[in-house]
């Protein structure tokens, strides 16, 4: 696997994703404790960081990029059942292979723990065995409620979540808030958003010149997003402008 490994990073104090990873809520002595066990990979757009079925050997967040959670099945039909944004937790402890392909869609930085120390460490800190059993429930229900947009909403509607998913994501990470205009570089191809949310292409481009046209968003290029007003993004998607799912 063609993967980089980084030992000389940024300590845990300065991480983009501090507030939001799995050690959010650790003390002094416990991100130290994590210091000793961790290390940081990067894979390029495209690469395989896990496949369906391998024995994992690690776990980690997502620092920078974006990957997605894909399943094959017996005669070789994939479906996109996921994204792992910032701060997502790739694995899981006490689970030895893993059930889905993790590839990266962008450039990605992951910190990465090895498995077994993790796990151990875990047992007697409870920040973070807490703090990961939050992150499960919070992904149980953003589950929940893609099932919601794959099953019921419009394809515009689709786009609209997706979009707001992601800028609300990216606000949360730069702990801007969402007043004002949001903007952002939207990290996936209109193919990849095609597949992600059961599309065909020629839908996703056509509503997204739609939303352009009407002026819910903005574009520049083809990745360039602004989002003038958030609260009519949401009601583009749908949901309602005081939260919605995967904040």
């Amino acid at each position: 696997m063609n993967f980089q490994i980084h030992t000389d990073h940024s300590k845990c104090g300065d991480c983009p994703i501090r507030h939001r990873a799995v050690c959010a809520h650790c003390d002094q002595d416990e991100l130290e404790a994590l210091e000793e066990i961790k290390y940081y990979r990067s894979f390029e757009a495209g690469q395989t960081i896990i496949w369906s079925g391998d024995q994992m050997s690690f776990v980690g967040s997502m620092v920078s990029g974006i990957a997605s959670l894909t399943q094959t099945m017996e005669d070789g039909r994939t479906q996109m059942v996921g994204l792992l944004l910032p701060s997502d937790f790739v694995g899981r402890p006490g689970r030895d292979f893993a059930p889905y392909d993790v590839v990266a869609t962008t450039d990605i930085v992951m910190c990465c723990f090895r498995k077994k120390p993790f796990e151990e460490l875990m047992a007697h800190t409870p920040h973070i065995a807490q703090r990961l059993l939050q992150m499960t429930l919070d992904e149980l229900d953003a589950a929940r409620e893609w099932m919601l947009v794959l099953g019921r909403k419009t394809a515009r509607e689709k786009i609209a979540s997706l979009l707001s998913i992601i800028a609300r994501r990216d606000a949360s990470l730069t702990k801007g808030g969402m007043s004002g205009p949001m903007v952002f570089d939207l990290p996936l191809t209109r193919e990849a958003m095609a597949d992600y949310l059961g599309l065909t292409l020629e839908t996703v481009s056509r509503q997204m010149s739609a939303l352009k046209r009407d002026g819910v968003i903005l574009l520049e290029g083809k990745r360039h997003v602004t989002i003038p007003d958030m609260g009519r993004l949401m009601e583009e998607a749908g949901d309602d402008t005081d939260g919605g799912f995967l904040v």
